[in-house]
């Protein structure tokens, strides 16, 4: 069977799925929307937070970076892994003891302030957007690639689907479908990892595989380490970045991670406080058999693309590259005229530009895999696409409809009129995240490691400090979360978007990447906030009794 066949019955199938999901778990009342009724298994709530965060960026563009970057891609696998791990043991138990099922929920009843709950909804508007931007960008680049549609019109048929049963089930609708979601995507994952481990290795298993000899009896990381020599690139196994600024994305990551409000949302769906901890404990476990096998991938997919483009006849060029030449997102100019394709670190020479957000998806096509693979592994990154951007979708919605709305503007409003505006504030964020998507600030991992910045310079202060200090106030915190985001921003806007002046890299600061920044940011609240709040009147005895049975087991 033709490839088009096996990737329109596969992707066909699973959006069957999904869309009979939403229609039978469809919600009825505000708790079904915002938590899912609150009565979800530990073991569904785990898949589901699983698929919540393994994003397009995990699942498609992560293994790109460190099949490109090598050893400086490693920041986002330590820094997501190490945030995941963050969150679910020092913050999560806590706010759902608090019982607050947003983030700008708990800072406005923890800081006694409508002025702090607006500070918080506008930075979960900021740091759900940017993230939902490398979502939409994934989905368009799956949808460019296997539905041979442009990138717009694969983000304008991501945004129709995942609008359906965000806004139809609410976050009932989304729970289920994730779980579906997981296991379509976790298996499109590993089953071409497994192939081509075996086909390169002849072990079976990707993890052993990464560092086992090829048929040569060669290490397959001395092999790339000698390709790129070849090619003029640093060792695949050695750095560029400065230790400095690896740490500061990796911690920018961590706690952008901890302050991830789409994430933090998973852990009230459950009954208990023991159910959120086991459901972390299973989200955990299932995450890592994507996070363990990402370097492996990244490893065969360098390899392979390498000995299959590098000095090549460009006639000679396989099917695949022809299929993604017309996407945009790989591109062949023979500048010595000569019809091979020379593949080097040196832009004067170099005749290829490879996006890196297609190299988990061509890796099967490039190792000549089986079809009904390659139509598996689309359907697998669809899945992992849209299964975040419908919770980034449902934390859109419920800051406005029901930290912003309910909370402050209209308090008398009815539970029927607070679902009918989640679903219309659901459905504006749905056609601005597709505009993001369509004009990204730039690759999938590169966009979201923006908002997890945004998250580190706002949030993770304010969440940290209300749950283990009892001093920090109103004026410290809301103080704290501006000049953090701000800073954010402003370097952001900058180094990305070319504002304020613009700048290159020799001009970054104390040379951190703008991926990197919220660390800085981050510090500079956590500085703000508690130096103004010790020099302003303490919360009162009730908040800090509230503060202090927070903290009992």
């Amino acid at each position: 069977m033709e490839l088009q066949y096996w990737i329109w019955i596969a992707v066909g199938l699973s959006f069957s799925l999904y869309i009979g999901i939403a229609i039978w778990s469809r919600a009825g009342s505000t708790k079904e929307f915002y938590v899912a009724g609150g009565g979800v298994h530990p073991i569904a709530n785990g898949m589901a937070t699983a698929a919540d965060w393994m994003s397009a960026a995990s699942f498609i563009s992560m293994a790109g970076i460190i099949s490109f970057s090598g050893y400086d891609g490693s920041v986002y696998l330590m820094g997501w892994t190490g945030g995941y791990v963050l969150l679910a043991l020092l913050l999560a138990p806590y706010l759902r003891k608090f019982g607050k099922f947003t983030v700008p929920d708990f800072i406005g009843d923890r800081y006694y302030s409508n002025t702090a709950r607006s500070v918080a909804v506008f930075c979960a508007l900021i740091v759900s957007f940017t993230y939902i931007a490398g979502q939409m960008r994934g989905v368009g680049v799956v949808f460019s690639r296997y539905l041979e549609v442009d990138i717009v019109t694969g983000v304008l048929i991501g945004m129709g689907i995942v609008l359906f049963y965000a806004v139809l089930g609410g976050m009932k609708g989304i729970t289920y479908t994730q779980v579906a979601q997981y296991c379509v995507l976790i298996f499109a994952f590993m089953v071409p990892a497994v192939f081509i481990s075996f086909l390169v290795t002849g072990n079976v298993v990707p993890q052993l595989g990464f560092g086992a000899t090829d048929a040569e009896g060669v290490y397959l990381l001395d092999k790339l380490d000698g390709l790129h020599k070849e090619l003029g690139f640093h060792e695949y196994t050695s750095g560029s970045k400065s230790m400095f600024d690896v740490f500061c994305i990796t911690m920018a990551l961590m706690v952008g991670t901890a302050g991830l409000p789409h994430v933090i949302v998973r852990f009230f769906t459950v009954k208990k406080v023991s159910d959120a901890r086991k459901s972390a404990g299973w989200a955990l476990l299932f995450i890592a058999i994507l996070y363990t096998t990402a370097p492996a991938i990244a490893v065969f997919s360098r390899t392979n693309l390498i000995e299959t483009v590098s000095d090549k006849p460009y006639e000679q060029m396989p099917y695949w590259f022809e299929k993604w030449e017309t996407t945009g997102l790989l591109g062949f100019t023979d500048k010595n005229e000569d019809g091979r394709i020379q593949y080097t670190a040196d832009a004067a020479t170099n005749e290829l530009d490879v996006d890196v957000d297609i190299m988990v998806l061509a890796n099967p096509e490039i190792a000549d895999l089986p079809n009904w693979v390659i139509a598996l592994l689309a359907a697998g990154a669809l899945a992992a696409a849209l299964s975040t951007a419908a919770g980034l979708l449902l934390v859109i919605s419920s800051a406005v409809s029901h930290d912003l709305l309910k909370k402050m503007v209209m308090p008398d409003i009815s539970d029927k009129g607070e679902l009918i505006a989640a679903r219309i504030a659901a459905t504006a964020a749905v056609c601005l995240a597709g505009w993001f998507g369509i004009n990204p600030p730039g690759f999938v991992a590169a966009t979201v490691a923006l908002a997890f910045g945004l998250a580190a310079s706002s949030f993770f202060p304010a969440i940290l400090l209300g749950i283990f200090s009892k001093r920090i106030n109103k004026e410290g915190a809301i103080s704290g979360m501006l000049v953090g985001v701000s800073l954010m921003l402003f370097y952001m806007l900058k180094f990305k978007f070319g504002w304020f002046g613009g700048g290159e890299k020799a001009d970054w600061w104390f040379g951190i990447s703008p991926e990197g920044f919220g660390t800085v940011a981050m510090v500079a609240n956590f500085v703000v906030t508690l130096i103004i709040s010790s020099r302003t009147p303490a919360p009162s005895k009730d908040i800090q009794e509230l503060v202090a049975n927070i903290r009992k087991p």
